[in-house]
């Protein structure tokens, strides 16, 4: 198993190198860069700004060095464990995300946590009551959900849940406070989070319910889950011992498969419900042409799509005592 991990680790090398030099090419090819941006910005407050003014704040940031040259820079930062400072604030890249990662992580368990609670269980009565009205109903339900984009069910969310109903904040972020005790403070936290994090697991729970619904009817028909009703089983039983653990080899899949949709998604939700993740620091980042933040951010986002398919790799050993990586 050790071994096996490290032998994925070692392929995934030249993957994220890949990765960072393709971003890499795409900043340097979209017009502007950070001064232009905080040129813009000054223009727009009536500042005025020469071209000897434009040139020195080049090389002061040190864009005045040829494009190779700055990557090859921020790969320097990368292998000695620093993802590169900002080119405005000059704050670590790696302190920024820092600062902002464990927001986006927790909105992502919360939202994939959701997923797994709603969906299996709606997938599997949907496979038990098939052809049945609850049956059409939720599958109505899971192609509105594929359909409906994350921006617009956000929307709605609000209008209906938060100015309707008053059940939930528009937006915001909120700590457990010590003031009005931990578990109060929790309560209020939770009271901020859940919106977001359904609206972001939204599609994800109609890809699972689908999924485990197609996997369950698979198993059902299986010759030994006939043999078991025929030794008198219950239905519990059976879908409790032996069609479960079965249909979830494919859910599996299908969970490390969504993670890198949430991480992305993430971004979005972040941004509208103004929750203080990684979203708006990496639309902060394209607005000011902020290229090692831009890249940093990149790099974590590959990690995690390598992390959650190595994760996934891993689920099937044990999920599946046939299934074992030398």
């Amino acid at each position: 198993m050790n071994r096996y991990i490290l032998r994925r680790i070692v392929q995934t090398l030249p993957v994220l190198l890949g990765i960072t030099l393709v971003t890499f090419t795409f900043i340097e090819l979209a017009p502007g860069d950070a001064v232009m941006a905080m040129i813009l910005a000054d223009m727009q407050t009536g500042g005025r700004v020469t071209k000897i003014d434009v040139e020195a704040m080049r090389k002061q940031m040190g864009l005045d060095a040829p494009a190779p040259v700055r990557y090859m820079r921020w790969l320097g930062e990368i292998l000695q464990g620093r993802m590169g400072v900002r080119i405005r604030s000059k704050i670590p890249v790696a302190t920024e995300i820092g600062r902002r990662l464990p927001a986006t992580l927790e909105l992502m368990a919360a939202a994939l946590l959701i997923s797994v609670v709603i969906g299996i269980p709606l997938g599997i009565l949907s496979a038990v009551k098939q052809y049945s009205w609850l049956d059409y109903f939720l599958t109505a339900g899971t192609f509105v959900g594929v359909a409906v984009p994350s921006f617009f069910a956000a929307i709605i969310a609000i209008y209906l849940f938060s100015l309707k109903l008053g059940w939930f904040p528009t937006s915001g972020y909120s700590t457990p406070d010590q003031h009005f005790g931990f578990f109060a403070g929790l309560f209020n936290h939770v009271q901020y989070l859940i919106m977001p994090a359904t609206v972001l697991g939204l599609e994800s729970i109609a890809g699972i319910s689908r999924y485990m619904r197609a996997s369950v009817l698979e198993v059902i028909r299986l010759e030994y889950i006939t043999t078991a009703r025929a030794k008198g089983l219950g239905q519990k039983v059976i879908l409790g011992r032996h069609v479960l653990r079965n249909a979830l080899l494919p859910i599996i899949t299908i969970i490390g498969l969504r993670l890198p949709n949430l991480f992305g998604g993430a971004l979005i939700i972040e941004t509208i419900f103004n929750w203080p993740g990684m979203g708006i620091l990496y639309i902060d980042g394209v607005n000011t042409r902020d290229y090692p933040l831009l890249m940093g951010m990149t790099l974590i986002s590959a990690l995690t799509i390598v992390i959650s398919n190595l994760i996934t790799d891993l689920a099937y050993s044990f999920a599946d005592p046939r299934i074992h990586y030398e």
